[in-house]
């Protein structure tokens, strides 16, 4: 009996030292860290260059993104990058299927209900954009000049908002279309289905850039200059304090800098501590 009761007691031990202490090779499956950190969920449109697209081999790349990665590695969390539908951009943070949208999102007292906000870290205007020799729109001095036109945006940005709630204006256009993403915006310009594009002014002379012989800038600003800023769940506050500190320290120690300078050839970052 003693001996029975000795294996017994061995037993117990040993599913102890297996189950509950965890075995420390057991796989976890909550996209956590090593260290028990939770992985940083990004959500963005992959088809909005400069701040977040694929490149030629498919992989999600972007001015956002490499900020996205810097705070991250600051924070020691892994991040992974989810493309979603723009449209759906508050559902999807809601949901929880994603955790941050940092991907040029302009800071709205509408998305503010909403959504909670890091502090701006750029300024974003929207601008006009032609066909490179239309003379025939070169000469638009303000958003007026676009009665008449065929303009479009990209549905879900803060253009598209702009112009569907300024009657006035929306309605003296030939007509206004909305396209899942800008590069179709600018393909139907560059072949004379649209007159004019409305843009985010980063996004427009990124493309603009790559295609100096088919599309102009006019500028001329549509509705008011917005900020960017990095949006959570409306009652996520530890996340967004936790991101906001480490977005602080990449502006401190010079990483914001050196990757704004390395897609736009300047420091377009917004520095709280020269303001």
């Amino acid at each position: 009996m003693l001996m029975k009761k000795i294996f017994l007691v061995a037993m117990l031990l040993t599913t102890m030292i297996f189950t509950g202490c965890g075995g420390g090779d057991t796989p976890k499956t909550d996209g956590a860290n090593a260290d028990g950190a939770k992985k940083i969920v990004v959500g963005l449109d992959d088809e909005y260059p400069p701040m977040g697209f694929k490149d030629d081999k498919n992989e999600i790349i972007g001015f956002d993104v490499d900020l996205a990665k810097a705070a991250a590695k600051k924070l020691g969390r892994e991040v992974e990058f989810k493309a979603i539908d723009w449209n759906s951009k508050e559902a999807e943070l809601k949901s929880g299927r994603i955790d941050v949208l940092w991907n040029g999102l302009d800071i709205t007292p509408e998305r503010k209900e909403n959504m909670l906000f890091s502090d701006p870290y750029m300024d974003n205007r929207q601008i006009i954009f032609i066909r490179k020799g239309d003379d025939a729109n070169a000469n638009i001095s303000d958003e007026n000049g676009l009665a008449g036109k065929s303009v479009g945006t990209q549905a879900g940005s803060t253009a598209e908002a702009y112009i569907t709630g300024n009657d006035a204006l929306k309605n003296s256009f030939k007509d206004f279309k909305t396209y899942g993403d800008y590069i179709s915006a600018f393909m139907d310009l560059e072949n004379g289905r649209l007159d004019a594009v409305v843009c985010d002014e980063i996004v427009g002379r990124y493309y603009m850039a790559k295609h100096a012989d088919k599309i102009d800038a006019i500028n001329v600003v549509v509705g008011p200059t917005s900020e960017f800023g990095i949006a959570f769940a409306k009652d996520n506050t530890a996340l967004r304090d936790e991101v906001q500190k480490a977005f602080d320290e990449i502006v401190a120690d010079g990483t914001a800098k050196k990757i704004s300078e390395e897609w736009f050839g300047a420091d377009l970052i917004k520095n709280k501590n020269q303001e």
